[in-house]
């Protein structure tokens, strides 16, 4: 059976001098080892509900549970929940402040009174593990996008936390960086971290996530396994969201009879196109036509 990690019930949240709820009657549950993709239009409340998960906002009603445990906002609640649900913010910039990688890496993982000793083997691994070594000794304003979103991921991973928040971590980055901070979400969900990620990336969401999660003003839209929110056109329209590209191509390669709609559904367009190099001579020249 599976373990509800996370729960947020009923939560409402504004910020200062606004009208309108950011967190809208939000609820949702997240079970253990699960690999989220949130999406919604922007404002939609996404960045605002990850920043209640670990304490940085609070809502203005509702309740939270981690492991089943209401959460506190004493400091020493705060800085237990921090250490356990970690965030990293789409924006690198905003949560890197040390001189250089080591120190800024250095940083949580001291402030959860480990000692020294301790806080110096963490940190050796997970840069280690992280591949950060080359630019371990540089100060952090000095590194590209990726490198700053390397740097910010493993702030998080040397404290251990049982959950990881990545708010837009493609946000800025070329196709290369991307995909070495996409390569290091995969290795991390192969550990079975609980992963929640916000991203406007449908064919990322469809090939990555256990479970996507639409927002629209503030509440939870629909909620369910990628096919089946992706295939939900009335809310991808509500949410300003497209379809993954692999979708309605295998939907139309389904209907002219070229694949068979008993299949499982492609993830990627890669998977669909070794679907079609598997077919017999003559259903390819269809497939072409």
């Amino acid at each position: 059976m599976s373990e509800t990690i996370l729960e947020a019930k009923h939560l409402y949240f504004s910020y200062d001098n606004d009208q309108t709820h950011s967190l809208n009657d939000f609820s949702l549950k997240i079970e253990k080892g699960k690999k989220i993709a949130v999406m919604g239009s922007n404002g939609s409340g996404k960045s605002t509900f990850f920043l209640c998960c670990n304490g940085i906002h609070r809502p203005s009603s509702g309740n939270l549970f981690f492991h089943g445990k209401e959460i506190g906002y004493s400091r020493r609640e705060l800085l237990e929940l921090r250490s356990n649900i970690g965030i990293v913010f789409q924006d690198p910039d905003n949560q890197l402040f040390s001189a250089s990688v080591y120190e800024e890496i250095s940083f949580g993982i001291l402030n959860l009174g480990v000692s020294k000793d301790t806080a110096r083997q963490a940190v050796s691994n997970i840069i280690s593990k992280l591949e950060i070594t080359p630019f371990q000794e540089k100060p952090t304003h000095a590194l590209s996008g990726g490198q700053k979103k390397q740097v910010a991921i493993a702030d998080i991973l040397v404290m251990q936390p049982e959950i990881l928040i990545l708010d837009e971590p493609a946000a800025s980055l070329d196709p290369k960086h991307t995909d070495i901070v996409r390569a290091l979400i995969d290795q991390l969900s192969d550990n079975d971290m609980t992963i929640l990620i916000a991203t406007h990336d449908a064919d990322y969401a469809f090939a990555w996530a256990d479970e996507v999660v639409l927002i629209h003003e503030g509440s939870v839209l629909k909620s369910g396994t990628p096919l089946d929110v992706f295939s939900d056109t009335e809310a991808l329209a509500r949410t300003n969201l497209r379809p993954p590209s692999v979708l309605p191509l295998f939907q139309t390669l389904c209907r002219k009879h070229i694949l068979s709609k008993e299949l499982p559904v492609p993830r990627t367009l890669t998977e669909l196109e070794q679907r079609l190099e598997a077919l017999p001579d003559d259903a390819k020249k269809a497939s072409s036509k």
